[in-house]
This record gives structure tokens, sequence and C-alpha cells, in this order.
């Protein structure tokens, strides 16, 4: 038969309470952990492909990551607060003209972390940094075929139509050759 102590000592209380504490704290550890592991587990799951990438789609993005970085190393990405201090327009709002001009089809911009960055080789500094009228024309030209990042490496590669030079960089001297080039990349595009 159990005998039942009416009296407990004070210390053992207090060392009978510290040990089921650590007991406690350990056991909550523990499954702290097994919990991050899981967790871990089960993002890696999620974020690697369920088979290998086939090697012409691993060079692909190889030859993407590429052409970004040229195209942002290029240096003729303006965000819209730069455009808008560049064309004195309000400060209030620097992003609202630049969109409004993207959305009328007059200037493009590529969408990097977050942010949409324009080509300031498409600001006409005789007009008070707006976009070149021809750049609306030649973004209308693409409409269907490129988009954004195709439109900037279009711009930023030499372009034999245009005797090895840029498209960029005869954009504010010669539209009418840009305009053609454009045209001729579309009806390649098309008969490919």
């Amino acid at each position: 038969m159990l005998t039942v102590r009416k009296s407990v000592n004070k210390k053992e209380l207090e060392h009978f309470a510290s040990n089921i504490s650590g007991v406690a704290n350990s056991m909550f550890e523990e499954m702290l952990y097994h919990q991050e592991a899981q967790v871990l587990s089960r993002l890696a799951e999620v974020l690697v492909p369920r088979t290998p990438a086939p090697p012409r789609l691993l060079k692909e993005a190889s030859m993407l990551v590429q052409a970004r970085k040229a195209v942002l190393e290029s240096g003729d990405w303006l965000t819209a607060a730069q455009v808008a201090e560049l064309a004195g327009l309000s400060t209030r709002n620097p992003s609202a003209q630049p969109n409004k001009w993207k959305k009328l089809g007059q200037i493009f911009a590529i969408h990097h972390n977050g942010v949409d960055y324009y080509p300031g080789y498409g600001l006409d500094p005789d007009n008070s940094f707006r976009p070149y009228k021809d750049l609306a024309t030649i973004i209308t030209i693409f409409d269907g075929h490129k988009k954004d990042w195709g439109m900037a490496y279009w711009f930023l590669s030499a372009n034999s139509f245009l005797g090895g030079k840029r498209p960029q960089d005869l954009l504010s001297k010669r539209p009418d050759r840009v305009i053609q080039a454009a045209e001729d990349e579309v009806q390649a595009i098309a008969h490919a």
C-alpha cells in the first residue's frame, strides 16, 4: 500500500520542478529541431524539379541569364523616378507619367526585381526627355512578336540590317532605318 506524506520538502519540490522544466525544454527543442527539418525537407521538395532538367533547358536558362545580364549591365535603363527627374515631371508620384507612356505604347519597360526600368535611349533629350515618337511605331511593329525583354535584347544586339549597328544607337539618328529593321525582324519571325 502507498503511503502519502503530508508535508513536502520545499527543496525537493524545487528540484522536482527544475527536472520537469529541463525535460520539457529538451522535448520542446527536439520538437522544434524536427519541425524545422521537416519544413526544410518540404521546401526542398517544392523547389527542386521532380526530374532533372534536360541539358537543352539548362543551356537556354544560361543563355537567358547572360542576355539579361548584358541588358542590365548596358547602363541604358532608368527607374521611373530617374525618368521623372530627367523629364522634369512630378516627384510626388514619379511613376505616373512613365507608366502612362508605357500603357499608351509610347515606351516599354523591363521588369526586374520588382522594379520597372525604362530605356534611356528611348527618351529624346531635345524634347524634354519624352519618348521618341518613332519608338511607339517600333513597339507597335513588335506587338504580338516581342515584349519587354525581347525588345530590350533586340535594341541592344548588333543588327545586320543596320550594318552591324545596334538599333538603340540609331533610334535618335536614323529612326526610319530602325523601323525598317523592326519590320524585317517581324517578317523573319513570321517565316521561321
